[in-house]
Formats: C-alpha cells, structure tokens, sequence
C-alpha cells in the first residue's frame, strides 16, 4: 500500500476490526459503570466507593475512550455527513427520553449529541487539519484539551497552576452551555459540552492521520485483529447505547422486587 502524504485523502473501504473490538469492550465498561449508577441515584444504594478518586478515573476511561475513537475513526468511514445527523438525533432522542420519564437522571448535551456534533464539524474542518503535520496537529489539540478541561467551572488552565479565569458574561444560556460555558442551575446526567471535547475528537483524528501516514507493519497488523464478540458488540454500539440504559434499570428493577438489592 502506498504511503499516504499529509494532504491527501485517506482510504475509506478499510474496516479495522481492532477497532470494533475495542469499541465493544469500552461499551461493557460504560455499561457497567451505567448499571452503578442506577443502582447509586435510582435504588438508594449506599456505595461510597462510587465517589472515589478510582471510580472517577473509571468514568473518564470511558468518556476519553469512546470521544478519542470516535475522532479516531472519523477519517476512515464513509458518509460523514450522513453518520454525524443520525448520531445527533440519537443524543436528541435520549435528551427527550430521560427528560420524559426518568428527570432525575436527564441527560442534556449528553456524549451522543458531542459526537454527533463533533461529526458534522470536522467535515468542515477537515480540509484545513489535513494541511498540518500529524504529529503537531495531534499535540496542539491535546494540549487545547488539556487546558480547556475545566472551562464549566469558568476558567483556563489548571486549579493549582496557570489559571485564566473568564468573563461570567459567556455563562449564559443554553447555546454558551452547549459550547462549554456551562451556566447557573444547568443539570445533566451526562454532560459533554463540545469544549473541551471537541479537542480530544480531533486528537483522535490527527492519531488517524499520523497512524495511517506511517503504515509501519505492526500497527497495520494490530489494527486488523479482531475479537469476534466484542467487535460485533463495537459495530452495533450505537444500537447497543440507545437501548443498554432501559434494560439495564429494568434488569436492576425486577432484581430490586425479588429483593436481590
């Protein structure tokens, strides 16, 4: 295969079944954390350890893992356009849904709608990003990522470091929440504005890009193994995310009547 140059498309006819399966696993770890968490806001259970330094970074695997995939994938599929309405629609789908019949735990803004969202900008985007090196692009917008991760709570930089505090002014309303200025009295279950966000997606994009640049034979070979049950879970993920939550709480309900928790 050719080697690919810095401003030329990439092939898009390729699956990766690493790929897949890592998505698959990821999905049985967001699950599971799901399931903790009904079980935590929903049945009452008293669990200490879910606020713990170790479930947090449990959270944030998850988040990171799917977000840096998405951006990852983004340049090997096809229909982008396409792929980003209905993922968008999806997390519009779960807003109205858990708006509807489970308000306690809404989700508004949630990982569906950043994904959909970060999606349909990178097709504008993508133009431009394939005129810078790989390895800068990839840098510069973890470095972004880094910097902007507490923007809701209204500053740049990190809490005991260099910290750029911002004008109040940009937290308000739903369009600055949205961005990632997250204003007063907004809640969500599932909160991921597209910034920070949005930077880790194009890091994963620039991976892509400088993975598929350098086409060494080992990653080529690793990226085409495959596990069979968790690629097929990684390939019907969004499916599997539309659906897991209802079955999870009906599961945890019917175990919570027979006095199981």
């Amino acid at each position: 295969m050719e080697k690919q140059s810095v401003g030329t498309e990439l092939p898009k006819k390729q699956r990766y079944g690493f790929l897949d399966s890592f998505r698959g696993i990821v999905l049985i770890s967001m699950i599971i954390f799901h399931a903790c968490w009904d079980l935590v806001y929903l049945f009452q259970m008293k669990w200490d350890w879910y606020f713990s330094d170790l479930a947090y970074i449990w959270q944030q695997s998850i988040c990171w893992s799917f977000i840096l995939l998405s951006g990852f994938c983004w340049p090997l599929g096809k229909h982008p356009v396409k792929r980003g309405v209905i993922v968008s629609l999806s997390g519009i789908l779960i807003s109205v849904a858990t708006t509807l019949f489970v308000p306690e735990g809404q989700v508004i803004f949630g990982v569906l709608t950043l994904i959909g969202a970060c999606m349909l900008l990178m097709t504008l985007l993508d133009k431009v990003c394939r005129r810078v090196p790989p390895i800068a692009g990839m840098l510069t917008a973890f470095f972004l990522f880094v910097i902007s991760r507490d923007l809701r709570l209204g500053y740049l930089g990190f809490e005991n470091g260099f910290r750029l505090n911002l004008p109040e002014v940009l937290y308000q309303g739903k369009a600055a929440t949205l961005l990632g200025f997250m204003e007063k009295g907004f809640y969500s279950a599932d909160y991921f504005p597209i910034f920070p966000w949005m930077f880790l997606f194009i890091t994963g994009y620039f991976l892509c890009r400088w993975v598929k640049e350098k086409k060494t034979d080992f990653m080529e070979h690793y990226l085409k193994k495959e596990w069979k049950g968790f690629s097929f879970l990684g390939r019907n993920s969004l499916w599997i995310y539309l659906l897991h939550q209802p079955v999870v709480y009906g599961v945890l309900w019917m175990m919570d009547l027979g006095g199981v928790i």
